[in-house]
Protein backbone atom coordinates (compact mmCIF):
# COMPACT_ATOMS: atom_id res chain seq x y z
CA UNK A 1 0.00 0.00 0.00
CA UNK A 2 1.27 3.24 -0.79
CA UNK A 3 -1.17 5.43 0.00
CA UNK A 4 -3.43 6.22 3.21
CA UNK A 5 -6.84 4.37 3.08
CA UNK A 6 -9.60 6.49 2.93
CA UNK A 7 -10.72 8.35 5.69
CA UNK A 8 -13.98 9.87 6.71
CA UNK A 9 -14.82 11.93 10.29
CA UNK A 10 -16.63 10.35 12.79
CA UNK A 11 -17.09 7.44 11.02
CA UNK A 12 -16.20 4.73 12.88
CA UNK A 13 -16.05 2.34 9.94
CA UNK A 14 -12.85 4.00 8.38
CA UNK A 15 -9.53 4.60 10.37
CA UNK A 16 -9.38 7.29 12.82
CA UNK A 17 -9.08 11.10 11.58
CA UNK A 18 -5.96 13.13 12.13
CA UNK A 19 -7.58 15.54 14.34
CA UNK A 20 -8.46 12.04 16.62
CA UNK A 21 -5.02 10.83 16.36
CA UNK A 22 -3.54 13.85 17.43
CA UNK A 23 -5.95 14.26 20.55
CA UNK A 24 -5.33 10.92 21.29
CA UNK A 25 -1.54 11.24 22.02
CA UNK A 26 -2.29 14.99 22.83
CA UNK A 27 -4.37 14.15 26.22
CA UNK A 28 -1.20 11.75 27.48
CA UNK A 29 0.73 14.93 26.58
CA UNK A 30 -1.43 16.86 28.75
CA UNK A 31 -2.18 14.50 31.98
CA UNK A 32 1.87 14.88 31.78
CA UNK A 33 2.73 18.46 31.73
CA UNK A 34 -0.67 20.59 32.71
CA UNK A 35 0.04 20.62 37.14
CA UNK A 36 4.33 20.95 37.25
CA UNK A 37 3.01 24.57 38.13
CA UNK A 38 1.56 23.66 40.75
CA UNK A 39 3.88 20.76 42.42
CA UNK A 40 5.25 23.65 45.38
CA UNK A 41 1.49 23.98 46.22
CA UNK A 42 0.68 20.66 45.89
CA UNK A 43 3.89 19.64 48.38
CA UNK A 44 2.62 22.61 50.78
CA UNK A 45 -1.19 21.36 50.33
CA UNK A 46 -0.35 17.68 51.26
CA UNK A 47 2.43 18.65 53.93
CA UNK A 48 5.04 16.22 52.37
CA UNK A 49 8.58 17.18 50.85
CA UNK A 50 9.16 18.25 47.30
CA UNK A 51 11.10 14.77 46.56
CA UNK A 52 8.23 12.79 47.28
CA UNK A 53 5.30 15.25 45.40
CA UNK A 54 8.22 14.93 42.54
CA UNK A 55 6.83 11.18 42.35
CA UNK A 56 3.93 12.16 40.64
CA UNK A 57 6.37 12.74 37.40
CA UNK A 58 8.87 9.69 37.78
CA UNK A 59 6.15 7.17 39.30
CA UNK A 60 3.58 8.40 36.27
CA UNK A 61 6.60 7.81 33.82
CA UNK A 62 7.50 3.98 35.11
CA UNK A 63 3.93 3.54 35.37
CA UNK A 64 3.54 4.40 32.03
CA UNK A 65 6.47 2.84 30.85
CA UNK A 66 5.39 -0.75 32.41
CA UNK A 67 2.09 -0.11 30.49
CA UNK A 68 3.44 0.42 27.33
CA UNK A 69 4.69 -3.37 26.92
CA UNK A 70 1.76 -4.32 27.48
CA UNK A 71 -0.36 -1.95 25.45
CA UNK A 72 1.36 -2.98 22.46
CA UNK A 73 0.74 -6.91 22.50
CA UNK A 74 -2.74 -6.47 23.89
CA UNK A 75 -4.13 -3.95 20.79
CA UNK A 76 -2.24 -6.42 18.27
CA UNK A 77 -4.45 -8.68 20.25
CA UNK A 78 -7.51 -7.33 20.28
CA UNK A 79 -7.82 -4.08 18.62
CA UNK A 80 -6.51 -0.46 19.10
CA UNK A 81 -10.34 0.68 19.39
CA UNK A 82 -11.06 -1.42 22.04
CA UNK A 83 -7.95 -0.59 24.50
CA UNK A 84 -8.02 3.33 23.47
CA UNK A 85 -11.29 3.48 25.14
CA UNK A 86 -11.24 1.12 27.70
CA UNK A 87 -7.44 3.32 28.61
CA UNK A 88 -9.52 6.77 28.53
CA UNK A 89 -12.40 5.17 30.94
CA UNK A 90 -9.80 4.15 33.31
CA UNK A 91 -8.73 7.73 33.35
CA UNK A 92 -10.91 9.40 33.83
CA UNK A 93 -11.76 7.62 37.00
CA UNK A 94 -8.65 7.79 38.36
CA UNK A 95 -8.86 11.73 37.55
CA UNK A 96 -11.79 11.85 39.67
CA UNK A 97 -9.64 9.53 42.50
CA UNK A 98 -6.89 12.08 42.09
CA UNK A 99 -9.01 15.37 42.67
CA UNK A 100 -10.63 14.16 45.79
CA UNK A 101 -7.64 12.49 47.25
CA UNK A 102 -6.71 13.77 50.78
CA UNK A 103 -3.36 12.02 51.62
CA UNK A 104 -0.34 12.58 49.28
CA UNK A 105 -0.06 8.91 49.18
CA UNK A 106 -3.89 8.37 47.76
CA UNK A 107 -3.27 11.36 45.40
CA UNK A 108 0.22 9.20 43.98
CA UNK A 109 -1.99 5.85 43.87
CA UNK A 110 -4.69 7.58 41.62
CA UNK A 111 -1.65 9.36 39.99
CA UNK A 112 -0.61 5.75 38.79
CA UNK A 113 -3.54 4.78 37.68
CA UNK A 114 -3.85 7.94 35.31
CA UNK A 115 -0.82 6.15 33.26
CA UNK A 116 -4.08 4.35 31.47
CA UNK A 117 -4.06 7.29 28.93
CA UNK A 118 -0.80 6.75 27.60
CA UNK A 119 -2.19 4.37 25.07
CA UNK A 120 -2.94 7.44 23.17
CA UNK A 121 0.55 7.87 23.09
CA UNK A 122 1.85 4.08 21.56
CA UNK A 123 -0.96 3.50 19.94
CA UNK A 124 -1.65 6.92 17.78
CA UNK A 125 1.85 5.87 16.38
CA UNK A 126 0.87 2.35 15.32
CA UNK A 127 -2.27 3.51 13.77
CA UNK A 128 -0.51 5.59 11.57
CA UNK A 129 1.97 2.93 11.08
CA UNK A 130 -1.10 0.08 10.27
CA UNK A 131 -1.94 3.02 7.63
CA UNK A 132 0.92 4.08 5.28
CA UNK A 133 4.72 2.69 4.35
CA UNK A 134 7.60 3.72 6.57
CA UNK A 135 8.59 7.34 4.87
CA UNK A 136 5.21 8.44 4.87
CA UNK A 137 4.21 6.94 8.63
CA UNK A 138 7.49 9.30 9.45
CA UNK A 139 5.55 12.10 7.81
CA UNK A 140 2.01 11.62 9.08
CA UNK A 141 3.42 10.92 12.83
CA UNK A 142 5.32 14.18 12.08
CA UNK A 143 1.63 15.97 11.71
CA UNK A 144 0.42 14.39 14.50
CA UNK A 145 2.79 15.10 17.19
CA UNK A 146 3.30 18.46 15.59
CA UNK A 147 -0.53 19.08 16.34
CA UNK A 148 0.06 17.28 19.74
CA UNK A 149 3.16 20.22 20.54
CA UNK A 150 0.49 22.25 20.75
CA UNK A 151 -0.76 20.91 24.12
CA UNK A 152 2.54 20.35 26.20
CA UNK A 153 2.94 24.03 24.86
CA UNK A 154 -0.01 25.40 26.27
CA UNK A 155 -0.47 22.69 28.94
CA UNK A 156 1.00 24.30 31.44
CA UNK A 157 0.22 27.70 31.11
CA UNK A 158 -3.45 26.45 31.23
CA UNK A 159 -2.54 24.64 34.36
CA UNK A 160 -0.56 27.96 35.83
CA UNK A 161 -3.20 29.91 35.15
CA UNK A 162 -6.42 27.46 37.03
CA UNK A 163 -4.04 26.89 39.96
CA UNK A 164 -3.25 31.55 40.45
CA UNK A 165 -6.88 31.34 40.10
CA UNK A 166 -8.86 28.56 41.80
CA UNK A 167 -6.29 26.18 42.76
CA UNK A 168 -5.06 23.27 41.81
CA UNK A 169 -7.79 20.70 42.12
CA UNK A 170 -9.23 22.65 39.55
CA UNK A 171 -6.69 21.20 36.99
CA UNK A 172 -7.56 17.86 37.41
CA UNK A 173 -11.63 18.41 37.11
CA UNK A 174 -10.55 20.31 33.66
CA UNK A 175 -8.48 16.96 33.00
CA UNK A 176 -11.54 14.54 34.09
CA UNK A 177 -13.58 16.87 31.23
CA UNK A 178 -11.08 16.66 28.71
CA UNK A 179 -10.76 12.82 28.75
CA UNK A 180 -14.99 12.07 28.82
CA UNK A 181 -14.67 14.57 25.93
CA UNK A 182 -11.49 12.48 24.25
CA UNK A 183 -13.59 8.76 24.67
CA UNK A 184 -16.51 10.63 22.94
CA UNK A 185 -14.87 11.03 20.01
CA UNK A 186 -13.08 7.74 20.34
CA UNK A 187 -15.74 5.62 20.32
CA UNK A 188 -17.66 7.90 17.06
CA UNK A 189 -14.89 7.88 15.03
CA UNK A 190 -11.90 5.48 15.61
CA UNK A 191 -11.96 2.87 13.12
CA UNK A 192 -10.12 -0.83 13.92
CA UNK A 193 -7.29 -0.71 12.05
CA UNK A 194 -5.91 -4.06 12.64
CA UNK A 195 -6.81 -6.45 10.17
CA UNK A 196 -7.56 -9.85 9.99
CA UNK A 197 -8.48 -9.89 13.94
CA UNK A 198 -4.55 -9.11 15.07
CA UNK A 199 -2.33 -11.88 16.59
CA UNK A 200 -2.21 -14.36 19.27
CA UNK A 201 -0.15 -13.78 22.30
CA UNK A 202 1.76 -16.87 21.50
CA UNK A 203 2.64 -15.50 18.08
CA UNK A 204 3.67 -12.40 19.94
CA UNK A 205 5.66 -14.30 22.10
CA UNK A 206 7.48 -15.85 19.30
CA UNK A 207 8.16 -12.62 17.44
CA UNK A 208 9.98 -11.29 20.07
CA UNK A 209 13.60 -13.11 19.47
CA UNK A 210 13.43 -11.57 16.10
CA UNK A 211 12.35 -8.13 17.39
CA UNK A 212 15.16 -8.58 19.94
CA UNK A 213 17.87 -9.58 18.43
CA UNK A 214 17.71 -6.77 16.04
CA UNK A 215 20.18 -4.41 16.14
CA UNK A 216 18.54 -1.51 14.21
CA UNK A 217 15.48 -1.87 16.70
CA UNK A 218 17.70 -1.18 19.50
CA UNK A 219 19.23 2.04 17.86
CA UNK A 220 16.07 3.45 17.18
CA UNK A 221 14.40 2.42 20.77
CA UNK A 222 18.11 3.75 22.45
CA UNK A 223 17.79 6.91 20.04
CA UNK A 224 14.24 7.75 21.34
CA UNK A 225 15.30 6.80 24.95
CA UNK A 226 18.19 9.26 25.54
CA UNK A 227 16.58 11.92 23.10
CA UNK A 228 13.62 12.29 24.69
CA UNK A 229 15.30 11.32 28.00
CA UNK A 230 16.64 15.41 28.17
CA UNK A 231 13.52 16.11 28.12
CA UNK A 232 12.25 14.01 30.86
CA UNK A 233 14.82 15.19 32.78
CA UNK A 234 13.42 18.53 32.46
CA UNK A 235 10.29 17.81 33.89
CA UNK A 236 11.48 16.64 36.83
CA UNK A 237 13.47 20.09 37.70
CA UNK A 238 11.95 22.54 35.91
CA UNK A 239 9.06 23.30 38.45
CA UNK A 240 11.88 23.84 41.30
CA UNK A 241 14.20 25.65 38.62
CA UNK A 242 10.89 28.22 37.98
CA UNK A 243 10.40 29.05 40.95
CA UNK A 244 12.70 27.99 43.71
CA UNK A 245 16.32 29.35 41.40
CA UNK A 246 14.79 31.70 39.39
CA UNK A 247 11.17 33.17 41.68
CA UNK A 248 8.76 32.82 39.06
CA UNK A 249 5.21 33.00 39.75
CA UNK A 250 2.77 29.65 38.81
CA UNK A 251 1.86 31.50 35.42
CA UNK A 252 5.24 32.33 34.36
CA UNK A 253 6.57 29.10 35.63
CA UNK A 254 3.87 27.82 33.38
CA UNK A 255 5.17 29.39 30.18
CA UNK A 256 8.58 28.91 30.63
CA UNK A 257 8.04 25.19 31.20
CA UNK A 258 5.75 25.07 27.75
CA UNK A 259 8.74 26.92 25.83
CA UNK A 260 10.52 23.87 24.44
CA UNK A 261 6.89 22.48 22.97
CA UNK A 262 7.23 25.85 20.24
CA UNK A 263 10.68 24.23 19.29
CA UNK A 264 9.15 20.95 18.90
CA UNK A 265 6.26 21.83 16.65
CA UNK A 266 8.69 23.45 14.27
CA UNK A 267 10.97 20.24 14.40
CA UNK A 268 7.76 18.43 13.41
CA UNK A 269 6.61 20.41 10.74
CA UNK A 270 9.50 20.14 9.12
CA UNK A 271 9.73 16.83 9.49
CA UNK A 272 6.43 16.17 8.06
CA UNK A 273 7.51 18.58 5.33
CA UNK A 274 10.55 16.61 4.52
CA UNK A 275 10.95 13.30 5.76
CA UNK A 276 10.00 11.59 2.67
CA UNK A 277 12.68 13.49 1.32
CA UNK A 278 15.50 13.31 3.14
CA UNK A 279 14.77 9.88 5.06
CA UNK A 280 14.12 8.64 8.45
CA UNK A 281 17.89 8.71 9.43
CA UNK A 282 19.04 12.02 8.17
CA UNK A 283 16.38 13.60 9.78
CA UNK A 284 16.93 11.56 13.16
CA UNK A 285 20.36 12.91 13.15
CA UNK A 286 20.09 16.63 12.49
CA UNK A 287 17.62 16.66 15.28
CA UNK A 288 20.43 15.19 17.76
CA UNK A 289 23.03 17.39 16.59
CA UNK A 290 20.94 20.54 17.08
CA UNK A 291 19.49 19.33 20.22
CA UNK A 292 23.25 18.26 21.93
CA UNK A 293 24.80 21.77 19.84
CA UNK A 294 22.24 24.26 21.74
CA UNK A 295 22.61 22.16 25.07
CA UNK A 296 26.06 22.35 25.23
CA UNK A 297 26.01 26.09 24.06
CA UNK A 298 23.58 26.90 27.39
CA UNK A 299 25.80 24.52 29.46
CA UNK A 300 29.13 26.55 28.73
CA UNK A 301 27.14 29.80 29.05
CA UNK A 302 26.11 28.30 32.75
CA UNK A 303 29.45 27.43 33.37
CA UNK A 304 30.91 30.62 32.24
CA UNK A 305 28.69 32.18 35.63
CA UNK A 306 26.04 33.40 33.39
CA UNK A 307 22.06 32.02 34.65
CA UNK A 308 18.68 33.80 33.82
CA UNK A 309 15.30 31.99 32.96
CA UNK A 310 15.65 33.60 29.85
CA UNK A 311 18.58 31.64 28.70
CA UNK A 312 17.89 28.39 30.65
CA UNK A 313 14.66 28.56 28.87
CA UNK A 314 15.81 29.87 26.18
CA UNK A 315 18.09 27.52 24.79
CA UNK A 316 15.87 24.55 25.72
CA UNK A 317 13.88 25.30 22.53
CA UNK A 318 16.71 23.28 20.75
CA UNK A 319 15.98 20.48 23.13
CA UNK A 320 12.11 21.04 21.58
CA UNK A 321 13.19 21.34 17.81
CA UNK A 322 15.54 18.46 17.65
CA UNK A 323 13.24 15.97 19.67
CA UNK A 324 10.17 16.85 17.18
CA UNK A 325 12.78 16.04 14.35
CA UNK A 326 13.94 13.12 15.66
CA UNK A 327 11.58 11.13 17.34
CA UNK A 328 8.75 11.02 14.47
CA UNK A 329 11.36 9.75 12.21
CA UNK A 330 13.23 7.12 14.84
CA UNK A 331 9.86 5.87 15.37
CA UNK A 332 9.18 5.12 11.82
CA UNK A 333 12.11 3.16 11.76
CA UNK A 334 11.10 1.60 14.68
CA UNK A 335 7.90 0.19 13.60
CA UNK A 336 9.41 -0.78 10.42
CA UNK A 337 11.80 -3.13 12.17
CA UNK A 338 9.28 -5.78 11.76
CA UNK A 339 5.82 -4.03 10.40
CA UNK A 340 3.89 -7.28 11.86
CA UNK A 341 4.49 -6.45 15.00
CA UNK A 342 4.09 -2.93 14.93
CA UNK A 343 2.12 -2.61 17.83
CA UNK A 344 4.76 -4.73 20.49
CA UNK A 345 7.31 -2.46 18.48
CA UNK A 346 5.88 0.92 19.59
CA UNK A 347 4.86 -0.59 23.29
CA UNK A 348 8.36 -1.81 23.97
CA UNK A 349 10.32 1.12 22.48
CA UNK A 350 7.94 3.43 24.66
CA UNK A 351 8.87 1.68 27.22
CA UNK A 352 12.43 1.94 27.22
CA UNK A 353 11.93 5.69 26.42
CA UNK A 354 9.30 6.07 28.95
CA UNK A 355 11.03 4.24 31.65
CA UNK A 356 14.46 5.67 31.02
CA UNK A 357 12.67 9.47 31.39
CA UNK A 358 10.81 8.03 34.70
CA UNK A 359 14.75 7.86 36.33
CA UNK A 360 16.40 10.36 34.95
CA UNK A 361 13.12 12.55 36.17
CA UNK A 362 13.77 11.51 39.41
CA UNK A 363 17.72 11.73 39.34
CA UNK A 364 17.35 15.40 37.85
CA UNK A 365 14.77 16.36 40.71
CA UNK A 366 17.14 14.63 43.51
CA UNK A 367 20.19 16.64 42.71
CA UNK A 368 18.70 20.49 42.20
CA UNK A 369 19.17 22.40 45.06
CA UNK A 370 19.32 25.93 45.29
CA UNK A 371 23.25 25.77 45.51
CA UNK A 372 23.76 24.24 42.36
CA UNK A 373 21.37 25.63 40.43
CA UNK A 374 20.65 24.67 37.05
CA UNK A 375 23.92 23.17 36.17
CA UNK A 376 22.99 19.28 37.37
CA UNK A 377 20.14 19.37 34.98
CA UNK A 378 22.59 21.19 32.04
CA UNK A 379 24.95 18.53 32.33
CA UNK A 380 22.07 15.33 32.58
CA UNK A 381 20.37 16.72 29.39
CA UNK A 382 23.29 17.49 27.72
CA UNK A 383 24.83 13.97 28.16
CA UNK A 384 21.96 12.44 27.00
CA UNK A 385 21.44 14.08 23.87
CA UNK A 386 25.14 13.04 23.04
CA UNK A 387 24.21 9.70 23.31
CA UNK A 388 20.89 9.78 21.27
CA UNK A 389 23.65 10.94 18.59
CA UNK A 390 25.87 8.17 18.85
CA UNK A 391 22.51 5.75 18.81
CA UNK A 392 21.16 7.19 15.32
CA UNK A 393 25.20 6.89 13.85
CA UNK A 394 24.87 3.27 15.25
CA UNK A 395 21.61 2.67 12.91
CA UNK A 396 22.80 4.77 9.84
CA UNK A 397 26.06 2.36 10.13
CA UNK A 398 24.43 -0.58 11.06
CA UNK A 399 22.24 -0.02 7.37
CA UNK A 400 25.22 0.55 5.20
CA UNK A 401 26.89 -2.92 6.44
CA UNK A 402 23.44 -4.79 5.47
CA UNK A 403 24.00 -2.83 2.23
CA UNK A 404 27.16 -3.98 1.74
Amino acid sequence: MTTAPTVRFLDRTTPPHIVTLILMAGISALNMSIFLPSLNQMTADFDTTYATMQLSVSAYLAATAVMQVFIGPLSDKIGRRKVMIGGLAIFVLATMGAYFATTVETFLIFRILQAAVASGMALSRAIVRDMVPQDQAASMIGYVTMGMALVPMIGPTIGGVLDQFFGWHATFLFLAAVGVAVMLLCILDQGETVRDGGMSFGDQIAGYPALFASPRFWGYALCMAFGSGAFFALLGGASFIAEGVFGMSPIMSGFAIGAPAVGYAAGNFISGRYAVRFGVNAMALTGMLLTSGGLGVSLVIALLGYQSPLLFFGFCLFLGFGNGLMLPNATAGLLSVRPHLAGTASGLGGALMIGGGAALSQFAGGLLTLETGTLPLQWIMFVTSLMAVLCILFVIWRGRVIET
